[in-house]
C-alpha cells in the first residue's frame, strides 16, 4: 500500500471515529438536556397527550383537562373558578412556562415525577398515571377574601396559626388562567395581561411586596417587649410628641393631632397608631436589634417558599437614626407581602411560636396514596415569649375593641388587629396603601385563623384611605369564612 493510500485511510478512519465519539456524545451527555429543552415539540406534545392530573381544593378538584379540536396536542388545561383560584393553581399552557402550583408540581401533574412509577412503568419506560396536589386552602376563606376585596387592587392572606396551613391567596385583580392554556388563542390573552396597566398577572399576595405602614409596629414592639426596654404593654414610654428626628431638622407627627400619644404606653400606641412612639423607640432599641426581631418573623428570607416561592420582605441596614426611626412606623424601605404580615400575626396568635406557613396539605399518586405529606412536616420556631405574645395579643384586642380597627369586630369571636396606612410615592403624593394584620379566635368552637390585607388602590377618595376603612372589612369577612361552626 503506498503511502498516499494509506494516509486518505488513516484520516478516513479518524473522521469515523469523531463521528461515533460525537454520537455518543449527543446521545450519552447532551441527550437529556436537548430533551429538556423549552423549544422542543416533543415535550409538549407528551405533556399534553394524556390528561393531567389535578389540584384539589376544599376536596374538589378546580383543575380538569378536555380534549382539543385541532393541532399535535391532545389535551389542554381547564379551570373551574379559574379568578378565584389563579393565585394558588397559576396556570399550566401550551404556550408558555407553568407557574404557581402548575410549575413547582409539573413533573407530578404529568406523570414524569419518578415517584409515580410502579415497577412496570419502569421496565417499560412508560409515563406513569398523574398525581395530584392537595391544598390546605379553605374554599369559604378564599371566597369571602376575593369577594371582599371586589374591583379593588390588592392581596390577602389566611393562615391557621396552630397549623401553618394556608387557608387563602387572593389578588385582586385577577385572570382566568384558561385564557392561557390554548397555543392557539394564548398570545391574545397573553398580550393583553401583560399589557393591563393593573398588572393582574402579578400575585400581590405572596410576590409584591410593599411598605407595611403601621402594621410593622408589631415587630417594633415585640423588639422593645423582648429586649426589656419595656416590662410591659402598659408601663408609659419616654416619647415627646412630635419625636424629633435624629440629626435633622424634621419631626415625626401623628395623624390625629388630639391622640394621647406623648408618652404613651405600647398599647394605647397601637390603640391611636402613635408614630413618635414607635419612631423612638426604633431608635431607643437601635437598628440591629429591630432587624433581629424583623428576621426572626421571617423578614429579609429569601428562600420563604410556601411551596411557592415568596418575594423577600425586607428590613433594611445601614441607616442613619432619622431612618431608623421611619423604619419604626413601617416606611423608609421597609417592604412586606400579606404573607409576611400574617405570619406576624399567626406567630402573636399562636403564643410566639410561628408554624411553617404552607399551602399544599399533601401529594398523592392517582389512586390517592400519599407520596409526601407537608402537614407533618411542618415546623415551628418560637419568635417571641409567650409572655410577649400574649401582652400584644391584648393591646391588639384593644386596637379592635376601642381603637382604630373596629372594622374588625366579630360578635362571638375574640379578634386582636392592627391597622397601616402607607405612604407611597414621593412625599407621599400617590394613593396611600391601606394595611390590616389581625387574629380571630372563635369564643365557643376554639378555632383560630390569622390574616393580613393590603389595598393598593380602590373607589375611595384619598381622604378616606385607611386600614380600618378598606383594609380591615375584608380581614373581617375572612376571618368570619374561618371560624364559622
Amino acid at each position: 500500500m503506498n503511502k498516499t493510500i494509506r494516509r486518505a485511510s488513516v484520516f478516513a478512519l479518524l473522521l469515523v471515529f469523531a463521528l461515533l465519539v460525537r454520537a455518543t456524545w449527543v446521545q450519552f451527555y447532551e441527550g437529556q438536556a436537548l430533551a429538556d429543552d423549552k423549544d422542543n415539540r416533543r415535550n409538549a406534545i407528551e405533556t399534553y397527550s394524556a390528561p393531567l392530573g389535578n389540584i384539589i381544593v376544599g376536596g374538589r378538584s378546580v383543575t380538569g383537562s378536555a380534549p382539543t379540536t385541532t393541532g399535535d396536542l391532545k389535551y389542554k388545561r381547564t379551570y373551574t373558578d379559574g379568578e378565584l383560584y389563579a393565585a394558588v393553581t397559576g396556570y399550566a399552557s401550551q404556550a408558555y412556562a407553568p407557574t404557581q402550583l402548575e410549575g413547582i408540581y409539573t413533573d407530578l401533574l404529568n406523570g414524569t415525577d419518578s415517584r409515580l412509577k410502579s415497577v412496570m412503568d419502569t421496565l417499560t419506560n412508560q409515563r406513569a398515571d398523574p398525581g395530584n396536589v392537595v391544598t390546605t386552602i379553605d374554599p369559604d376563606v378564599q371566597k369571602a377574601a376575593y369577594d371582599a376585596l371586589g374591583d379593588k387592587k390588592g392581596g390577602a392572606v389566611a393562615i391557621d396559626p396552630k397549623t401553618g396551613k394556608i387557608l387563602a391567596v387572593v389578588s385582586t385583580p385577577s385572570y382566568d388562567p384558561s385564557s392561557l392554556t390554548d397555543a392557539n388563542t394564548a398570545g391574545v390573552a397573553w398580550k393583553k395581561l401583560t399589557s393591563d396597566p393593573d398588572k393582574p398577572l402579578t400575585n400581590r399576595a405572596l410576590r409584591q411586596p410593599l411598605p407595611p405602614g403601621s402594621t410593622f409596629k408589631l415587630v417594633v414592639a415585640a423588639a422593645a417587649l423582648e429586649d426589656g426596654l419595656y416590662s410591659s404593654v402598659d408601663e408609659k414610654t419616654d416619647s415627646p410628641n412630635p419625636y424629633p428626628l435624629p440629626g435633622t431638622t424634621g419631626v415625626l407627627e401623628n395623624e390625629n393631632p388630639s391622640a394621647p400619644c406623648a408618652n404613651a404606653s405600647i398599647r394605647v400606641a397601637l390603640q391611636y397608631s402613635c408614630n413618635n412612639v414607635f419612631g423612638k423607640m426604633a431608635v431607643d432599641l437601635g437598628q440591629e436589634k429591630v432587624k433581629a426581631m424583623a428576621e426572626k418573623f421571617g423578614f429579609n428570607d429569601d428562600k420563604l417558599d410556601v411551596p411557592v416561592r415568596a418575594y423577600t420582605s425586607v428590613y433594611p441596614s445601614d441607616m442613619y437614626p432619622s431612618e431608623t426611626a421611619q423604619t419604626g412606623i413601617g416606611q423608609f424601605d421597609v417592604t412586606a407581602t400579606p404573607l409576611q404580615m400574617a405570619m406576624v400575626s399567626a406567630a402573636i396568635a399562636n403564643g410566639g411560636k410561628l408554624v411553617s406557613p404552607h399551602m399544599v396539605s399533601q401529594i398523592t399518586n392517582s389512586g390517592g396514596d400519599v407520596l409526601q405529606d407537608y402537614d407533618d412536616e411542618a415546623g415551628s420556631k418560637e419568635i417571641v415569649s409567650s409572655s410577649t405574645a400574649e401582652q400584644l395579643q391584648s393591646a391588639m384586642q384593644t386596637v379592635v375593641e376601642e381603637g382604630t380597627g373596629t372594622n374588625a369586630q366579630i360578635p362571638g369571636a375574640t379578634v386582636g388587629g392592627k391597622t397601616g396606612t402607607a405612604q407611597h410615592g414621593e412625599n407621599n403624593s400617590e394613593v396611600p396603601y391601606a394595611w390590616f394584620t389581625s387574629y380571630g379566635k372563635s369564643d365557643s368552637s376554639g378555632k383560630e385563623v390569622a390574616v393580613a390585607v393590603v389595598v393598593e388602590q380602590s373607589n375611595a377618595a384619598r381622604s378616606e384611605v385607611s386600614g380600618n376603612g378598606l383594609a380591615a372589612p375584608v380581614a373581617k369577612a375572612m376571618m368570619e369564612a374561618a371560624l364559622k361552626d
